[in-house]
């Protein structure tokens, strides 16, 4: 319907409709009026008017469900209160990635606050592979651990944790991965995406594991307190641990509504307070001069932690975020942000091989690539890329020197990526493979990749083809250039903060005309745009100058007119504040 549409723009220069978020038919009512700027943000994304006052300061005992409702969670929190009570031998088995290092770490220092020392096991990306290994449990018990709690991993760990059974060392498997209808032998399995879980706990299956971790924490203290344990000694403060919470829900791109919510904007406020020694040092290291934002989670702290499990050794993030020691701490960031320059190298040679492949492929759903030689710890980066790059799914496979292959998946809004590879898992075309709907991991064998690719594109290229069909550029204001300014920047925070599933806000402004566009950097295109009233607008597009959007407007003539859209980022560097345009696309306005 036309009168949907923001402008009237049906098709704009990258060929899509600009539309009101929220569904909103009528323009006359959807610019911001000043006293209800946050109510229309919040409404827009999803929110029923009687619940505004709980969603402008999102708290964590406005969101926190009872943790009992989720399944095994009283009888994992009865085992580690055991554990405690003890002082048994427990090890956290963590992933290497930012979720992974994240949760390990929570449960790690919340343990040391309640007098255990609990060892970290974080499995080395190339020679083990994700998750636990039978092995790898079986050698934890004989090292005199009576309690191995695996932390976002363990869902598809079957073998594994038959071993630990075997072994007769118990398992508390916490982890937010998709389940199969069989479960493995743990003793408690945490997971809200359980397939057996109730509607009130599996609602809140867009949690990240280290949220699922402070959920158990909570059912722990909980538990202790029953117990009369703290009579004598101090309770720990679990929201001190908020901030590792908000950098593991972050960094996985878990949805930030609800809970999810809540947990960031409360852990940005302990992050900011410096509580956490290997944080600040990750934060001196990533060169941030204020409180890290949301975006500073995704992008500098987030890819650092993330760099010791892909380039270097998988256990330095865990070690980083439970580190007392300030001089121990700095060196750490350090060697960190020295192997995410690394993996910069590595990815930017994988991901144009891989874009190379995917131009002969053709219009697949399904962008499935794979290539001998290429480092496994970047493939996921490089798969996010592609999927940013086609608008579809897309899958990175490594293939090792004995032909078995190692994949990663990134897809797109509305697609579930992760039930597509545990089907593909359980139809035997993989050894191994699970994930969420946004992400999935695998390992496949050289010679199954094609009939893979066949399988994905079979089962998901109807619900890509709805996704895409449906999309459009979505806005929540219009503009004149005037009104982009810092002022409005700090004034759409208050919405915040802005993630997946909660989408900062986006705005079109004009009609301007183009007086300077070029390419800077990395294939960035540069514009300044003027308007009618005088003001100019300086805008950004990232990875955009070989795109439909930058020809068009690096070759525009200065007198024609258009609309620009895009998020509107605050600019502090000069002698005042700025604001800046990160253009997503632009529409001819005659």
């Amino acid at each position: 319907m036309t009168s949907s549409l923001v402008l009237g723009v049906e098709r704009s220069i990258l060929g899509q409709p600009w539309r009101w978020r929220g569904g909103s038919a009528d323009g006359s009512d959807a610019g911001f009026r000043p006293d209800d700027l946050t109510d229309q943000l919040l409404l827009a994304r999803g929110v029923i008017r009687d619940e505004l006052e709980r969603h402008r300061a999102p708290t964590i005992r406005g969101f926190m469900p009872d943790p009992s409702i989720f399944r095994d969670m009283d009888r994992a929190a009865e085992r580690l209160a055991d554990a405690v009570e003890a002082r048994e031998a427990v090890t956290i088995f963590g992933d290497y990635d930012v979720d992974g290092a994240t949760s390990a770490a929570l449960m790690i220092r919340l343990l040391r606050q309640l007098g255990c020392d609990p060892q970290a096991y974080i499995p080395d990306r190339l020679m083990e592979g994700y998750g636990p290994s039978g092995e790898a449990l079986v050698r934890i018990a004989q090292g005199g651990a009576s309690l191995i709690v695996t932390v976002d991993c363990g869902a598809q760990a079957f073998e594994a944790l038959a071993a630990a059974r075997a072994a007769g060392v118990d398992v508390l498997v916490v982890d937010h991965h998709q389940c199969a209808t069989a479960l493995p032998a743990a003793l408690a399995l945490v997971n809200p995406n359980r397939l057996d879980e109730a509607d009130e706990a599996a609602a809140h299956g867009h949690l990240a594991a280290v949220g699922v971790c402070f959920l158990l924490g909570a059912a722990l203290l909980r538990t202790l307190r029953a117990r009369g344990f703290f009579a004598s000694r101090p309770e720990p403060r679990l929201v001190d641990l908020l901030d590792l919470v908000a950098l593991g829900t972050v960094a996985d791109v878990a949805q930030l509504r609800g809970l999810n919510r809540a947990f960031v904007t409360q852990g940005l406020k302990v992050m900011a307070a410096g509580r956490n020694v290997g944080l600040s040092a990750l934060i001196a290291a990533a060169r941030l001069t204020k409180a890290p934002s949301c975006t500073d989670l995704g992008f500098a702290l987030g890819p650092r932690i993330n760099a010791g499990g892909r380039v270097g050794k998988s256990d330095l993030g865990v070690r980083l975020l439970t580190s007392e020691d300030p001089a121990e701490a700095q060196v750490i960031a350090a060697e960190l942000d020295r192997l995410n320059e690394e993996r910069r190298g590595i990815e930017a040679s994988v991901c144009e091989a891989a874009e190379t492949i995917c131009k002969a492929q053709g219009e697949r759903s399904v962008a499935v690539v794979s290539g001998e030689g290429w480092h496994p710890g970047v493939i996921g980066i490089v798969a996010g890329r592609l999927k940013e790059k086609l608008g579809r799914p897309a899958i990175v496979v490594a293939i090792g020197e004995d032909g078995t292959g190692k994949g990663s998946g990134r897809s797109i809004s509305g697609v579930d990526l992760g039930a597509a590879v545990l089907a593909a898992k359980e139809s035997g075309l993989l050894v191994a493979g699970g994930g969420h709907a946004m992400a999935a991991g695998l390992t496949v064998q050289r010679d199954r990749i094609e009939a893979l690719s066949d399988f994905l594109e079979e089962r998901l290229a109807a619900d890509i083809a709805r996704s895409r069909g449906g999309q459009a550029l979505l806005l929540d204001a219009v503009l004149a250039p005037g009104g982009v300014c810092p002022d409005l920047c700090d004034a759409l925070e208050a919405g915040g903060p802005y993630g997946a599933g909660w989408p900062a806000p986006r705005i079109a402004a004009g009609p301007v005309r183009i007086i300077k566009a070029d390419v800077v950097g990395n294939g960035h295109l540069r514009v300044i745009v003027a308007g009618d009233d005088g003001r100019r607008i300086k805008a950004i597009a990232f990875r955009m100058a070989q795109s439909t959007l930058g020809a068009e407007m690096l070759a525009a003539p200065t007198h024609r007119k258009l609309w620009v859209a895009g998020r509107i980022k605050r600019d502090d560097w000069g002698d005042r504040p700025a604001a800046e345009l990160h253009l997503e696309d632009a529409a001819w306005a005659d």
